[in-house]
Formats: structure tokens, sequence, C-alpha cells
């Protein structure tokens, strides 16, 4: 407008006074609007009684209102701001609609001004009358949008509680209903770093039911992680979780629940990686070896709160237990993390998987690294549900999971091994064995510890399902499984210890009756290994050979599980005396075999294992008979452990002493004929019983299980 009250002090500071003579035109131009009365139906009582209201003062000219100077020190000042703001709460929308299309515009610049350089009584006074005419009416205000929420940062922060700080972010709500664009690109600069009056205008953006969703999907949009917009994310990021910490924000996620949880975990794998594009601002300092605490840990707070404003408490909880929120930031474990909150909700809120399922299949094609691999890890992980897994028909998870084999990431290959192993617990693969087997076989050469390790996972659960071929993985895992039992990684000894001990289990009735050829010489191949693998520095490896020796003890019927268990937790040779005993016993024909495998670990590069494989051998030794040796193999035995008897630890060098005298008894004994070395330094004559070993106390005994549980 070019004149007026409208116009008169257009983009001039305006006081709180000058703001009651700008009410003071509003209300007379509704009072003009109205005219003579009208026939027709009559006003709501409401209309009626704020139409007959008296207005209680008018200007008087020349006075300092219409000047629009400003008179603190007048004591009527306050009266009459509470009489401003009670006409402007009077304002009705059939008033409204005769304003010319200016005066709401006219009234935001004022406010603007008011808000960003007014007193305390001026910006109350504001907020109410701006906050009821745009509740009323409502317009196109683009152009004041930005100085509103500039004004609305400064003077909330120091309004007080109660009705004219409800007024000031209505405002705000009002202007997000028809501008919440507008509205969330002047926030998010104040959000990054954190704004306290910025959080506290998110949370009243939150608590409005009619504006929550536009503002939801506006920061969205800020949150898809456009290259060279990292700031505006993090910004939106911080956003949600402010947002989300209200309770009546639940409501305004349900139609875009799975997208703004993928966003979210996207986010945080960006962050954990410290994706930037090259010229976009640094956040953090290059030096830090993760993104800012206060980055990630208000993406994961935003993630609880999502969750957890949805029934998901059990999910936050299990992630807690698990370790699943620290995995989720960190740099290399963020995947670990994803497959982790996966599984959560497989088991506690399902009702999303459907939903959360449809939106990961088109990510799985992105071009972006980020977001490819979190749906990668998230489809994975879904898997575990069976419904959900039947959206999408057998055949085709199958060849997507293949394909994933074939990447030259070794990250995509390892979260296809995975979905195999998911894939491998349905019931209703079966006809998939064929198709299975080959991809996870051939993966147990791969030189990344967490593909091996996926693969044998997934192949032991291939034996938990009814019908698992025994036989068939006993023949194929024959040649392969034993060297992975002396594998340099421990995770992969731990999990080659555990298939083997699965597959006894499932093979055990062939076991006992003598028949499964294959499974049978796999288990005996391994005993040896097993043995001296109870002494593995690797706790894991440790438990997982105890656990897979008790379930070859039970299906070959030695009896001897008490002393496996000692053997495993404390130094008894008494114990260990009998465990060879009845490998002996059992398996003559394997002794020979015995001793070879014990004569390799005492080239081991670890302590405890040359020290126990030459205490294995004594007791070998002792127990054996020399009908089923060879001279060759008695005369490499004796040289090994003469070498040992120099090791640079004493307990192995004694050891290796004790054994040596065991083995040049053995030679000693009754027999074929033995060889010159053996005859000089033993020759014939009257046999002696063979005495048993005597080894000192090892210095590298296990803990027992009170020790290692922290019991009495």
């Amino acid at each position: 407008m070019a004149g007026g009250v409208w116009g008169r002090a257009r983009g001039a500071p305006v006081g709180a006074l000058s703001l009651t003579a700008v009410a003071e035109g509003i209300r007379a131009n509704q009072e003009r609007s109205l005219g003579p009365p009208s026939t027709g139906p009559q006003p709501a009582p409401q209309e009626l009684e704020a139409e007959a209201e008296p207005t209680p003062w008018a200007p008087t000219p020349g006075s300092d209102e219409e000047s629009g100077s400003p008179q603190p020190a007048q004591a009527p000042v306050p009266e009459r701001l509470c009489q401003v703001s009670a006409l402007s709460l009077s304002l009705r929308p059939s008033w409204q609609s005769s304003w010319d299309d200016g005066a709401l515009a006219d009234l935001a610049l004022y406010t603007a001004a008011c808000l960003e350089e007014a007193g305390f009584a001026g910006t109350q006074t504001t907020a109410l009358t701006l906050s009821s005419a745009l509740e009323a009416r409502g317009q196109r205000l683009e152009d004041q949008v930005h100085a509103l929420v500039r004004g609305l940062l400064a003077q909330v922060p120091i309004l007080a509680e109660g009705r004219p700080r409800r007024a000031a972010l209505r405002v705000l709500s009002a202007l997000a209903l028809d501008h919440a664009q507008d509205v969330v690109c002047a926030l998010l600069p104040r959000s990054l770093p954190p704004d306290r009056a910025a959080a506290e205008l998110w949370r009243s953006l939150s608590r409005n039911q009619r504006v929550n969703g536009q503002v939801l999907v506006q920061l969205l949009r800020a949150l898809k992680g456009t290259p060279g917009r990292e700031p505006q994310a993090l910004a939106a990021t911080r956003a949600l979780g402010e947002m989300l910490t209200v309770s009546g924000c639940v409501g305004a996620t349900r139609g875009f629940y799975s997208y703004l949880l993928l966003a979210l975990v996207t986010q945080l794998h960006e962050l954990a990686q410290g994706v930037h594009s090259p010229d976009s601002p640094k956040i953090w300092a290059p030096s830090h070896r993760g993104p800012p605490h206060s980055h990630a840990s208000c993406a994961v707070e935003a993630l609880k709160a999502l969750l957890t404003g949805d029934g998901g408490r059990m999910v936050v909880t299990c992630m807690e237990q698990a370790g699943g929120w620290r995995r989720l930031v960190g740099a290399h474990t963020h995947l670990e993390g994803v497959l982790l909150l996966a599984s959560a909700m497989v088991a506690h809120a399902d009702h999303h998987l459907r939903g959360l399922f449809a939106d990961l299949l088109p990510r799985l094609r992105s071009a972006y690294a980020p977001q490819r691999l979190t749906a990668m890890a998230f489809f994975t992980g879904l898997l575990q549900s069976r419904p959900t897994a039947q959206l999408l028909r057998e055949e085709a998870i199958l060849e997507r999971l293949r394909t994933w084999q074939g990447d030259p990431e070794p990250t995509v290959r390892w979260l296809g091994l995975l979905g195999l192993g998911h894939l491998a617990l349905s019931r209703r693969k079966v006809r998939h064995v064929s198709t299975l087997l080959p991809a996870l076989l051939g993966a147990l050469g791969e030189g990344d510890a967490r593909l091996v390790c996926a693969a044998l996972g997934a192949l032991r659960k291939l034996l938990l399902r009814p019908q698992a071929p025994v036989q068939l993985l006993s023949s194929e895992l024959g040649p392969r499984l034993p060297p992975l039992l002396d594998d340099g990684r421990e995770s992969v000894r731990a999990s080659a210890a555990g298939l083997l001990g699965t597959l006894v289990r499932r093979g055990r009735g062939g076991l006992r009756l003598g028949l499964r050829g294959p499974l049978r010489r796999l288990a005996l191949k391994s005993l040896v290994p097993l043995l001296l693998r109870l002494h593995d520095p690797s706790r894991d490896a440790a438990e997982s050979s105890e656990w897979t020796l008790a379930r070859c003890d039970q299906a070959l019927r030695w009896g001897l599980l008490e002393d496996v268990v000692t053997v495993a937790h404390y130094d008894s040779p008494e114990a260990l005396s009998r465990v060879c005993h009845r490998l002996v016993q059992r398996h003559p024909d394997h002794l020979r075999q015995f001793l070879s495998q014990t004569q390799g670990y005492l080239r081991s590069p670890q302590d405890p294992l040359r020290r126990a494989a030459a205490v294995l051998l004594g007791f070998l030794a002792h127990h054996a008979s020399p009908n089923h040796l060879s001279q060759d193999l008695l005369d490499s035995l004796l040289q090994d452990l003469d070498q040992l008897q120099s090791d640079p630890v004493p307990a192995v060098a004694a050891a290796a002493h004790v054994s040596a005298q065991q083995v040049a008894m053995l030679a000693r004994a009754p027999g074929p004929a033995r060889s010159s070395l053996l005859l000089r330094l033993f020759p014939r004559g009257a046999q002696a019983a063979r005495p048993p070993p005597v080894y000192a106390d090892s210095p590298f005994q296990r803990r027992s299980l009170a020790d290692r549980w922290g019991c009495p």
C-alpha cells in the first residue's frame, strides 16, 4: 500500500505505542468495512459481542500516539497494551475478508521490525496481534517469513511464560502452515551449532498437529545428503532430534516412518565415514578419527525417539544391551550396528518391516555408497523375518545375493554371505541347497576373516534346518575344515571349531553305528587340533574347541566328558593321560596320524601350544604300542624333541625333555627292528614297565570357570 496507517512507517523500528496505533488502524478499517446492518443472516453471538464492544479509548489528534513517538514513562501504557491485545484476539474472518491485499503483509513488516528491535512490551503486543490475524486469515508472506523467524529467535527466549510466549510461538506455527519450506530454511542455520532458541521453536512446531508433518517433510528433504550440502543435512538431523522428542510428533511420522528411519541411519553412516564433497566446508577438525560426538549422538537420540515413540522401546533396549548404538557410530562397525538394528526390529517391531523392506529395494541400486551399503545391511538383516522375505520371490532374493558375491568390494560380499545364511534357515528353501553350497564353500578361501566367518556361520545355519545335508557337507568340508582350525585368525578358528561341533552333533546317530565314513574321518582328523586348541590364547577358540570335543565325546562314546572339561580349565596331567589312553585304545589305526599332527605343533610360534604339544606327545607315546609305529616316525619325533629342549621358554624345554624320555622308552620296547640311532641311544636289554611321564606345573594353564566368571 502506498499510504495510510500501513505505509507510514514501513521498515522503520516500531515501539510498543506505534504498534498500538497499528492495531487501532486495523480496528478502524474493520469497523468501516462492516457498513449498515444487513437483513440477511444474523452474525454469530460471538461476532455480535465483539461488534458491540465499545472502544475504551481513542486517539486524539496531535497526540504522541498518532505521531508514532513512544512514551515509555506514561502509566497508561500497559493498560493500553492489554486493550490492544484484547482487540487483536477479537479479530474475525468476516472482518479480515475486507482487508486490502497488502494489509497483513504490512503488519508482518511491522511485526518483524518489532521483534528484532522493539522492547519487551512491544514484542508481546505484536505477537498477540499477528498470531490472531494469521490464524484468522492467512496469506502468502514469503518476503516477510525470514524476517519474522529472525525476530522470533531474538525475542522468544526473553518472553514471559504464558500467553505472550504462546502467542509468539503461534506466529511461527501459523507461518509454517503456508510457508513450511521458508520457515525450515530460516531456522536451519541456527541449528548448527546448536541454539536453545531454535530448539524451542522446533519443539513448538512439533507440538502443532497441523504443521508438524509438513515440517518433517521439509527436514527430510534437507537430510537427503545432496553433495555439497552436508552442513544443511547436519542441521536437519539436529532439528529432527528436537522434534521427535515431542510425543505429539509420533502421528506425523506414520506416513513416512521407514523413510525417516533409513535417512537417520544413513546419516549416521555418513558421519561415521566422514563423507564430504571436495568443496564442502569442514565441520570438524580433520585430525578427529570420527564425527563429533554431538552430531552422532544427536542422530542416535533422534533414532531412539523415533523408535520409542512408536512402541519400539524393546528395540532400543536390545540395541543398548548388544552395544548396537556404539557400533552404529563407529567407522568400521556401522554396518554391524545396522544388522543389529534390523535383527531387533525383526524381533520387536515387525509391524514396520513390510514398509521398510519396500523402501529398501530402490536404495539397493543407489550410486551413493553410504545409502547403498546401509540399505544392503538392512536388507540382509530383514531376511531373518520369513513374512518379510516372502515379499519377494525366493529366486529373486537368491539371485541378488549371488550377484553380491561377485562384487569387488569385500563388504558387499560379506553382506551377501550373511544373507545366504539367513536364507539357509528358511524351511522353504530346501531346493536351493545345491545353489547355496558352492557360494558358501567358495568363500572359505577368502582372505578377509569377516567373509570366512560369515560363510562358516551360514553353513552352520544350514545344518540346523530339518533334513540337513550332513553327508554332503562332511565330504565337502573334509579337506577344507582342518586347515581352518589352525588358521592364524582367532575368529576363523573359533567359527571353524563351532561348525565341526554342529556337524558332529547332526551326524551323531551315524557315528554311533560306525557309519558316516566322511564325517568319522573328519572328526578323527580334527581331534588333535581340538585338544591342543584348548590351550589357545584366544578364549573364543578355546571355548569353541571345548564345546566341539564334548560333541565328539558324545557321538563317539568315549565317556571322557569330565576329563575333557578338566583339561580345558585346569592343568591336569592325569585327565589328559586318560584322554590319550582312550584315543590309543579306541583308534589304534589313527595313532600315527595323532603323533604326526602333534609333532607339527612343536614348531608353533605360540608358547602355550608348543608346551601343550610336547605334553600330549609324551602321553600318546606312553600309551602307544610300538607295533603301530614306524622307525622313521620315531626318529623324527626324537629329533624334534631334542631340538625343543633348547627352547628359550623353560617350561617348553622341560616338557620336551620328559616327552623325549617317553619316546625313547617306546623305542626300547619290544617290537619291530629299530634304527641304529635308537639302538645306540637305548641298546636292547631287559625292558621294565614304562613309568608315566611327570610334568611340572604349567605357567600357561587356563583359569577355572570359577575364576573366569568371578565366582568364589
